[in-house]
C-alpha cells in the first residue's frame, strides 16, 4: 500500500543536516510556527502578489523573498508594507525565506511574529538557494512506496528482483554480489518517484547493507565483501519477477512482446523468470540485465532474428528482396 504524500515541518527543515541542505538557515521571527507543514518542493516567488495580485498563491509552499521583492518592499511606505505582508501571510504559507543575506524589513518580522509564520534567512544567492531547496524537498517529499523485493546494481543497471517469499531472491542477490555486482537493498525496498519518469530505490537505514539468508541468518554484505559491494540508492530500470515453474504454463520463448511492471504510476520493463531446479538464477538475472542494456541501445536480438527469418522466407517465396539486405548490425548477409 502506498503511504500518503509526505510533508515536512518548517522546524525539521531548519534543523536538517547542514551537509544535506547547505543553506545555513537562520530564523528571524515566527519560531512558534515551526510546526507548519511544507507539502510541495516548489517555492513561491511572489512577483505581483505583493502588489495585490495574489490569486495564484498556493498553500504549503515556501515563499522566497529575493532582491526584487525586498527592493519593492523598500519602495513602499511602512503602512503599505505592513498591509501587503499581512495580506500575503493569510495564504497558509508555511514560512518565508529571505535570500542573499538581505536585511528583513521590520514589518516582515512583525507580520511573521503576529501570523506565527517563520521568517528564515540564508546567505546563499537567490537562484542557488531556490535550486538547492527545490532539489532537497523533491527528494524528501517524493511520492514513495515500499516493496518486498531485492534491488541490485548490475553493470550500472538498477534491477529490482520481485517474487513470493522464499522463492530465492536473497540467494540470487548473494550470488550476484559474489560475481562483483552491488547490493542496494534486500527484503524491503523503498522506492520514490522523482520528476516525471524516474524511480529511485533505496534501503531503509535500519537494515542497510544487511541480507537475510535462510540457513545462515542475517549477514552484513559491506563487512563481508567490502564497501564496493554495496550502494545506498539506484534508479530502478528493470524488474525481474521470479515465479515457481508450473508444468503446462506458457512462458516467453522469443522475447518479442514487451511486458511492464507498474510502480507509482510508472511502467518499468519486466522479465518473468520461472524458477526450477537446475536453473542458475544469478546467471539468468545477469544475462537479463545485459540484454536490457543492449535493448536500451537499440539492439534487440529477438527482433533481429525475426527480421532475418522474414528475409529468408521472402527469398524462398521468390518475392523481391528488401532494398536494404544488411542486418541490423550493419553486416551484409551471405548470398
Amino acid at each position: 500500500m502506498t503511504p500518503p504524500s509526505p510533508s515536512v515541518t518548517v522546524g525539521w527543515l531548519v534543523r536538517a543536516r547542514p551537509e544535506a541542505l547547505t543553506l545555513g538557515l537562520e530564523c528571524l521571527a515566527g519560531e512558534r510556527g515551526f510546526g507548519l507543514e511544507i507539502r510541495s518542493p516548489y517555492v513561491l516567488k511572489t512577483g505581483l502578489a505583493l502588489a495585490g495580485f495574489d490569486a495564484y498563491l498556493q498553500s504549503g509552499r515556501v515563499l522566497v523573498f529575493g532582491a526584487s521583492e525586498i527592493g519593492y518592499l523598500g519602495s513602499l511606505s511602512a503602512t503599505a508594507r505592513a498591509t501587503a505582508l499581512a495580506r500575503l501571510l493569510r495564504h497558509e504559507i508555511p514560512c518565508v525565506l529571505v535570500t542573499d543575506g538581505q536585511p528583513a524589513p521590520a514589518e516582515l518580522i512583525a507580520a511573521g511574529e503576529q501570523a506565527g509564520v517563520p521568517v528564515l534567512r540564508t546567505a546563499v544567492a537567490t537562484p542557488i538557494a531556490i535550486a538547492k531547496l527545490t532539489g532537497f524537498l523533491e527528494d524528501i517529499l517524493a511520492e514513495r512506496t515500499m516493496l518486498h523485493a531485492v534491488l541490485m546494481d548490475i553493470l550500472g543497471l538498477g534491477v529490482l528482483v520481485v517474487g513470493e517469499s522464499g522463492i530465492g531472491k536473497s540467494e540470487c542477490a548473494l550470488d550476484l554480489v559474489l560475481r562483483g555486482h552491488r547490493l542496494v537493498a534486500d527484503d524491503t525496498v523503498e522506492i520514490r518517484r522523482r520528476a516525471e519518469s524516474v524511480l529511485i530505490g533505496t534501503c531503509p537505514e535500519f537494515t542497510r547493507y544487511h541480507m537475510e539468508i535462510r540457513g545462515l541468518g542475517v549477514i552484513n554484505v559491506k563487512d563481508l565483501f567490502g564497501v564496493a559491494s554495496t550502494r545506498t540508492s539506484k534508479r530502478v530500470e528493470l524488474v525481474v519477477q521470479l515465479e515457481r515453474w508450473e508444468p503446462g504454463c506458457e512462458y516467453e520463448r522469443l522475447g518479442l512482446d514487451d511486458q511492464f511492471f507498474e510502480v507509482l504510476g510508472l511502467r518499468i520493463p519486466l522479465i518473468r523468470m520461472p524458477v526450477a531446479p537446475g536453473r542458475s538464477l544469478a546467471n539468468l538475472v545477469e544475462v537479463a540485465a545485459r540484454n536490457q542494456l543492449l535493448r536500451s541501445r537499440g539492439h534487440h536480438a529477438a527482433r533481429k532474428l525475426v527480421a532475418r527469418l522474414d528475409r529468408q522466407l521472402r527469398r524462398a517465396d521468390g518475392a523481391a528482396p528488401c532494398p536494404d539486405t544488411a542486418d541490423d548490425d550493419g553486416e551484409q548477409e551471405e548470398t
